[in-house]
């Protein structure tokens, strides 16, 4: 299937490592222009290199910490400078940390605000009059959390839903200008962030990580945990012309694991 991506522009948030990286490589293979961010030069330097490799899309970057309004609108600026256009938003974010309600401070509530859920509001703010000139797509990563709370995660599982409720509200407010709005919510896929809350749970309950691991499959239908490429497949999807008229959705990429319906 021909997904009408060449020479389109994609600015992916988060994108030196994980699914926003994951993302950025499918859909250079698809011959789309990426900008992809992160806050460590070095790395994106590096993975910069990797995607140039494949060739059919081209690939630039930009240092930018996303919880910083300035470097927000420095990176849609950048986007534009280099490419002319933005096409596809994809709004991602470091996982907030894991602890129970009575653990977490006010500062680690507004830091987690500030990284997963205002990061999102800012960069459709400064994207959106790019996206309004030909229409487009935006797509926010999330979690399984926004069917289903993750014990021991509170602040992914408020901020998380809260992303919900602006992609609701703005598919809505952007269909006029054919700017499609969607939600993507990973479960168990296989990236640092789910190894390391793998190791927090081990540590607490004083197992070690294959036990945790072990466990956590048997709770997958598929029994196994995703990967970073296949979550890629269906962002990619949503992203697409084959994708023309799903907005406001959420669709979750998890083996079956939440049970909600």
């Amino acid at each position: 299937m021909d997904f009408n991506l060449r020479g389109k522009t994609a600015l992916i948030l988060a994108s030196s490592q994980g699914l926003g990286y994951a993302i950025a490589e499918r859909l250079v293979k698809e011959g789309t222009n990426v900008v992809i961010s992160g806050r460590g030069e070095e790395k994106l330097k590096e993975k910069c290199r990797q995607l140039e490799v494949i060739g059919n899309g081209k690939a630039v970057y930009r240092k930018a910490d996303i919880k910083n309004p300035a470097d927000i609108k420095g990176l849609v600026s950048f986007a534009i400078e280099t490419f002319g256009r933005i096409d596809m938003l994809v709004n991602n974010a470091g996982g907030p940390p894991a602890g129970s309600f009575e653990e977490l401070s006010d500062e680690q509530w507004q830091a987690s605000f500030e990284l997963n859920l205002l990061s999102y509001v800012r960069t459709i703010r400064e994207a959106l009059p790019y996206l309004k000139q030909q229409g487009g797509k935006i797509l926010n990563i999330a979690s399984s959390s926004i069917k289903e709370p993750i014990p021991g995660l509170i602040l992914s599982n408020t901020f998380r839903t809260g992303i919900i409720g602006l992609s609701k509200t703005l598919a809505t407010e952007l269909a006029p200008y054919n700017i499609l709005i969607n939600t993507i919510a990973p479960g168990r896929i296989a990236t640092d962030r789910v190894k390391h809350l793998d190791q927090v749970t081990a540590d607490k309950q004083g197992l070690d990580l294959k036990t945790i691991e072990t466990q956590m499959k048997a709770l997958i239908p598929l029994e196994r945990y995703g990967t970073p490429e296949e979550f890629a497949n269906v962002a990619v999807f949503l992203l697409s012309d084959a994708n023309s008229y799903m907005t406001g959705s959420a669709l979750l990429v998890d083996g079956g694991m939440v049970k909600a319906i």
